[in-house]
C-alpha cells in the first residue's frame, strides 16, 4: 500500500523505515531535507513540498502527518485540505488533543477528504518493537488502512493470550484498536499517557525513597546502602511490578547509578493535562494522576532524585532530552484547558 508521510522525526522516520521494511511505499516530506534524503537512500521516494507529495501519491491517497501537536499540525492539515481530493484521507499520528481532531474531522468533510486519528505509542523503539496504536476513525476508513496498521503494530509476540477472548477484534491482540469514531484514539492515547505519568512516578519515588534509605538523619541501625541498579534488575526478574518502564531505569542505572547525566527537570507534552481536565469534567477522582503531573511541575524549581528517574524513563522510551533553558513553570502551567507543548512522543 502507499502511504505519505510528513514529519520524518523521531517516530515519524522509523514509520516508513517499518512500512518499507514490509513492502509498502511511502513518499516522504519533511522540512529538513536531510531527513528526505535519508529515507529516499533507503527507498522512499522523496518530495519538496506538500504540493509535491501530494501529486506523487495515487488517489485516493492516504496522508500521515506526525508533526508535533498543536499550530504546526493545524496549519500542515489546513493545506492539505486544499490540496487533497474526495476520498483521500488524512491521518493524524501525532498527539493532538482529541477535540481538535472532531473540528478537523468536521472541516475535511465538507470537502469529502477523510480522517482519522491515530493514538500512535511506542517511542524511539518503535522501529524493532512496533508501535501500539489506538484508532479513532469511520469504520470503512479504518478498515481501508488495515494494512499499514498491521505492518506498523508489534504483532502478538510471546505474550500470552487472555483467557475468554473469543469473538473480539482480533487485530486488538496484534496491537492496535479501533477504538470509535473521530477522536475517540487520541482520547484513549490521552488516558494511556496520563496512566504513564502515574506509573512513572511510582516508579520515581520508590527509588528516591531507597536511594535515600542511608540518610545521616536516620539512625545508623536503621539505615541501608542499596545497590539500586540490582534492586530494579531482581525486580524485572519475576516480580510483580515489571515493566518496559522499569526495564529503561535498569538500564539507566547499570550505565550510572547516581543519574548524574540528569538534571531532574521534567517536561510535560499535554496530555497528562488534557487527561486531568477529563477527569473533571466526567467527576472522576484521579489522584494519583493529578500528583504525577503536578510533582513534574514541581521539578522545574527543584530536583531529587526521583526527578532524574522520570528523565531517563522520558529518554528511554521517547528520546526526549532535557532542555538546556529552563523556562518558568508558572508560566507552563496555562489555563484550565490547554494544549500541548509541541513535543511529538
Amino acid at each position: 500500500m502507499q502511504l505519505g508521510m510528513i514529519g520524518l522525526g523521531r517516530m515519524g522516520g522509523n514509520i516508513v523505515r517499518r512500512l518499507l521494511g514490509s513492502g509498502h511505499h511511502a513518499v516522504v516530506y519533511d522540512k529538513d531535507p536531510q531527513a528526505v534524503a535519508a529515507l529516499v537512500s533507503e527507498g522512499a521516494q522523496g518530495a519538496a513540498s506538500l504540493e509535491q507529495l501530494v501529486q506523487q501519491l495515487t488517489p485516493p491517497r492516504a496522508v500521515w502527518v506526525m508533526l508535533p501537536a498543536g499550530a504546526i499540525t493545524e496549519t500542515t492539515i489546513e493545506q492539505l485540505g486544499q490540496l487533497l481530493s474526495p476520498d483521500d484521507v488524512v491521518i493524524d499520528g501525532g498527539n493532538s488533543f482529541w477535540q481538535d481532531d472532531i473540528r478537523r474531522a468536521a472541516a475535511l468533510a465538507e470537502r469529502g477528504i477523510g480522517y482519522v486519528d491515530v493514538g500512535t505509542s511506542g517511542g524511539v523503539w518503535g522501529l524493532q518493537r512496533g508501535y501500539c496504536m489506538m484508532i479513532g476513525g469511520p469504520k470503512p476508513l479504518v478498515d481501508r488502512l488495515d494494512p499499514i496498521f498491521a505492518a506498523l503494530a508489534p504483532g502478538r509476540g510471546e505474550i500470552a493470550a487472555t483467557p475468554e477472548r473469543d469473538g473480539r477484534d482480533p487485530r486488538v491482540e496484534q496491537g492496535f484498536l479501533h477504538a470509535g469514531p473521530v477522536g475517540a484514539g487520541h482520547f484513549v492515547k490521552m488516558v494511556h499517557n496520563g496512566i504513564e505519568y502515574g506509573l512513572m512516578q511510582a516508579y520515581a519515588e520508590g527509588f528516591d525513597i531507597l536511594k535515600n534509605a542511608n540518610a545521616p538523619t536516620l539512625r545508623e541501625a536503621h539505615r541501608f546502602d542499596f545497590d539500586l541498579a540490582d534492586i530494579a534488575e531482581v525486580w524485572r526478574r519475576g516480580s510483580v511490578i515489571p515493566s518496559w518502564l522499569l526495564d529503561l531505569i535498569a538500564a539507566a542505572l547499570a550505565r550510572n547509578g547516581t543519574l548524574d547525566g540528569y538534571s531532574g527537570f521534567v517536561e510535560d507534552s499535554g496530555e497528562g493535562r488534557w487527561t486531568i481536565n477529563a477527569a473533571i469534567d466526567e467527576a472522576v477522582p484521579a489522584e494519583v494522576l493529578t500528583a504525577a503531573l503536578f510533582a513534574r511541575f514541581r521539578s522545574r524549581r527543584e530536583h531529587t532524585f526521583a526527578e532524574k528517574i522520570l528523565s531517563a524513563m522520558r529518554e528511554g522510551f521517547g528520546g526526549h532530552k532535557e532542555p538546556s533553558q529552563h523556562p518558568d513553570p508558572a508560566q507552563q502551567a496555562g489555563p484550565a484547558k490547554l494544549k500541548p507543548k509541541e513535543d511529538p512522543v
